[in-house]
This record gives C-alpha cells, structure tokens and sequence, in this order.
C-alpha cells in the first residue's frame, strides 16, 4: 500500500505501545509520529502547538492527521484555532473529556470541541468504548462535520480490544488519502 499524502500519527493520553495499530502504520510505512513532551498529564494547549509545528514542516494540503482517543480532541481544537485547510483527518475512538470515565490528570480539553472541520475527515467509534458513548461518538462525528464509521464492539480501538493490525483502519486512511 503507498500513500500519496503525509501522514502524521498523533497518539492519546499515554502515547501507543509498540502493539497499537498506530505504531505498526507507522513503523509500516514510515508515518510521523508527533511527540508530545507530556504523555501523562496532558495541557491542551501544548498539544495544539507542537500539532501545529508538525503541520507546518509540511506542505498543510498534503497532510494527513491520524488520531486516536485524546488526540481526536487536541486536533479539532487545533483546527478550531489555526483553520488550516489540510488533506484530511482520520479520527479513531474519540474520547469523551466530558464523561464521568475520564481520566484525571489533563488540563484544557474540556469542553469537547465541536465546530465543524475545515477538512474531510472520517471519525471511527464502536458501540461499547468505554471512554466515550456511541451517541456522544455520534454528536461529535456530524459536528465536526465527519463521515462517521461505526466499527460495532470494538472498545476502545486498541491493542486491549484486540487491534494491533487494523487493516480496515487502513482502507478508511486510503480513502482519505485519495481525497473521498
């Protein structure tokens, strides 16, 4: 599989392991992980620029930005702020900030942002995740404006769910990478 587009995989809260699916994409096919200083106790903000410092070494239409769980949130608040027309977007387990089962220990990324996105985007839930509802998944997927792509019991979409591989995670970023 080639792609086209410059992929950028930005992880959640804690970063992936080496099982996730976004570290075998990116190991696969030499995608660019965005490095966080602070995994553990996240700050919106931070997050935001060091997206926005990874956007900028590329040409913004040719990149794609792959997120999973807490990133999904930093990267529409980072569209929010610097409305940059980039490829595409594919959002994977989106984490409700909001929700009771949240994790503690992050700052800024509430409330969930919900504007419309300046790009296409997919975003992909499942129905028994434990960190965001199918219908929250839902709400968040038609105000950023996403196909949206319900992948049934999938929890949370990792490595504990069973995805490592994740070839059909792989078709949705062909799509976008052919410009759906």
């Amino acid at each position: 599989m080639v792609f086209n587009a410059d992929i950028l995989i930005h992880a959640g809260l804690g970063n992936s392991d080496q099982q996730h699916w976004q570290s075998i994409w990116e190991k696969q096919f030499n995608f660019t992980r965005i490095e966080q200083q602070d995994w553990e106790t996240s700050v919106c903000s931070d997050w935001i620029k060091t997206i926005n410092d990874y956007v900028n070494r590329y040409d913004p239409e040719n990149v794609i930005l792959v997120g999973h769980s807490l990133a999904c949130a930093a990267i529409a608040s980072w569209a929010k702020q610097y409305n940059i027309a980039i490829k595409g977007v594919l959002l994977v387990a989106p984490s409700d900030t909001e929700a009771d089962s949240y994790p503690t220990g992050t700052s800024g990324f509430t409330p969930m942002p919900l504007g419309k996105l300046p790009f296409k985007s997919i975003t992909v839930f499942s129905n028994n995740d434990f960190y965001v509802s199918r219908e929250r998944a839902s709400l968040f997927a038609d105000s950023w404006g996403s196909e949206i792509v319900n992948i049934g019991d999938a929890g949370h979409i990792n490595v504990s769910a069973g995805y490592g591989e994740w070839n059909e995670g792989l078709e949705l970023l062909k799509k976008l990478d052919a410009g759906y």
